[in-house]
């Protein structure tokens, strides 16, 4: 049974971990959207994949009561996480991805709003409570943001960084063409990994 006491793991780990092309795509999104580490991008396909499966499954039963029922929670849910626009279907719900869910987390909203110069940034401030939603302090840089918090985001008013003077605020972006360059190599590398497991593949056949 296990320890009641400790949380159940909530994603699944890939099921082939030494896949080449799937490591450089990590890569490049961990760069991204600034990730400590896989495990934040395997939480967030996991969570992908759950709104998938139940889509699929409420298309199978559509003409059920209780799957109506179901389907206009899991649409207004969608609907407030900014995972769907107003008068989405089912359909336009099985074209979820992983980015679309990381593009909801607080971390990058964080550094899209301006509030920090880089996504790494972005996530030591929320870690360290300098973040704020309707005024109360979140760190957990995870978070999936409401589309009725999202303007809400703002410097914990607590917080020295609440101060428009802070230094931390008067930083200019100096690594920014450094960033791209980097993320460029990684995209370039992926695009060759994948030309050489297509010559591979036609060599096997």
């Amino acid at each position: 049974m296990g320890d009641p006491k400790k949380s159940k793991k909530t994603y699944k780990t890939p099921s082939h971990p030494w896949n080449a092309t799937r490591i450089a795509e990590e890569r490049i999104i961990t760069k991204e959207f600034g990730l400590q580490n896989k495990k934040e991008i395997w939480k967030a396909d996991s969570y992908a994949k759950k709104i998938n499966i139940q889509a699929k499954r409420l298309i199978r039963d559509r003409n059920l009561p209780q799957a109506v029922k179901e389907q206009k929670q899991l649409l207004e849910r969608l609907n407030r996480l900014g995972l769907t626009e107003g008068g989405a279907q089912l359909d336009d719900v099985l074209a979820l991805t992983l980015k679309d869910v990381l593009n909801r987390r607080l971390q990058t909203l964080v550094h899209k709003k301006g509030l920090a110069l880089s996504s790494k940034q972005s996530r030591q401030f929320i870690v360290h409570g300098h973040i704020s939603i309707f005024g109360s302090k979140v760190t957990v840089p995870g978070y999936l943001v409401t589309k009725s918090e999202e303007e809400s985001i703002l410097f914990n008013p607590n917080s020295s960084l609440s101060n428009e003077d802070h230094a931390e605020r008067l930083k200019k972006k100096k690594e920014a063409p450094a960033k791209v360059k980097e993320l460029k190599e990684v995209e370039v590398e992926l695009k060759e990994l994948k030309e050489v497991e297509k010559i591979v593949g036609e060599v096997i056949v």
